[in-house]
């Protein structure tokens, strides 16, 4: 049998390591792809962590996966070899639920995950169903659009529902691996836009990336700064912090709504008569299914939008997932399966 490198996790909280496997062979239903890039994303670390329930290990991590079909299970007629896909975080679902029907199946028992569910993209090869399946514009390399099959799809989503209408006020806050591709999203679909950061010296980048306005956190009573800009339509929270998403509701204009796409452990507080008065909302936004995925890539391609990566081959995998752990990384991290 051909044999594969993969970057797997025996056991939750173990480390990941680099080992040689048999090239997974399609099953019914099911699509081979040779992996080209792979997102290192903070949500991996539920897996790697054992923080996420139902996951068998070993288990090989990435749901930011971007390659070409190589080969089909028995009963695959929708795609053929060599068509370029990506693969999110979404992994598919097996149509037995009306949730999942309908799209609206994180939670549910019937959807996947990848790279959980199933083993995912730090690898040179992986099978997936063909419904977790992106198809991709040619004009995105692999590092470009590996991104945007989790952290560009969960912030194009987040704006796109969140009601607001082009010249809108809509705020960012959180200028990292989220926000700096929110920030671009929301330029770009006609919005003004508000960044919210710490430190001074990220206005340049936010400006650069299309915020008509920075705000400083650290100098500024954010909230403040956006009442007296007239109060946001939305407020775009992609920062781990309840707190800080607490802190910044009042920034909320009439109908305003906060949407929180950041995990965070804490609890996001509210006064119920600031949001009653007002007809405010915090809502929450998902990822995103395959079709909300191929509509985020073909945005990008229109728009110029573009993730800012640092890219690692596949053989250093823990270097490029304890980078992306430090937060230190600007803005995104991506493995290539070449070297």
């Amino acid at each position: 049998m051909a044999k594969m490198r993969a970057v797997q996790v025996r056991r939750p909280g173990g480390p990941l390591e680099l080992v040689e496997r048999e090239v997974p062979q399609p099953g019914t239903g099911q699509v081979r792809i040779k992996v080209s890039a792979c997102g290192v994303c903070h949500s991996d670390a539920g897996v790697v962590e054992g923080a996420l329930p139902g996951v068998e290990y070993p288990r090989v991590p990435g749901h930011e996966v971007v390659g070409a079909v190589d080969a089909l299970g028995a009963g695959v007629t929708t795609w053929k070899a060599g068509d370029r896909v990506g693969v999110g975080w979404n992994g598919g679902y097996d149509g037995t639920c009306e949730a999942c029907r309908r799209g609206r199946f994180f939670g549910c028992v019937a959807g996947k995950v990848t790279g959980a569910s199933f083993d995912g993209g730090y690898a040179d090869y992986m099978v997936a169903p063909p419904s977790a399946l992106v198809r991709l514009p040619g004009e995105l390399t692999p590092p470009e659009a590996a991104p945007l099959m989790c952290a560009g799809v969960t912030t194009f989503t987040g704006l796109r529902n969140s009601g607001a209408r082009p010249r809108d006020l809509v705020a960012v806050y959180g200028l990292g691996g989220l926000g700096h591709l929110a920030v671009q999203f929301s330029a770009r679909m006609g919005f003004h836009t508000v960044a919210i950061a710490r430190g001074r010296e990220k206005e340049a980048l936010a400006k650069q990336l299309g915020a008509a306005r920075y705000i400083d956190s650290q100098a500024q009573d954010a909230a403040a700064e956006l009442r007296r800009l007239g109060g946001a339509r939305a407020i775009l929270a992609t920062l781990t912090s309840g707190k800080a998403m607490s802190d910044i509701l009042p920034g909320l204009g009439l109908e305003g709504t906060l949407m929180a796409i950041g995990v965070s452990p804490d609890p996001i507080q509210a006064s119920p008569l600031f949001l009653l008065l007002g007809n405010r909302s915090v809502k929450g936004s998902y990822s995103g299914t395959a079709i909300d995925s191929e509509d985020t890539a073909a945005f990008s391609v229109l728009t110029g939008v573009r993730s800012m990566n640092e890219i690692f081959p596949l053989a250093q995998a823990t270097q490029a997932y304890e980078r992306m752990m430090s937060g230190k990384a600007r803005f995104r991290v991506v493995l290539t399966m070449e070297g």
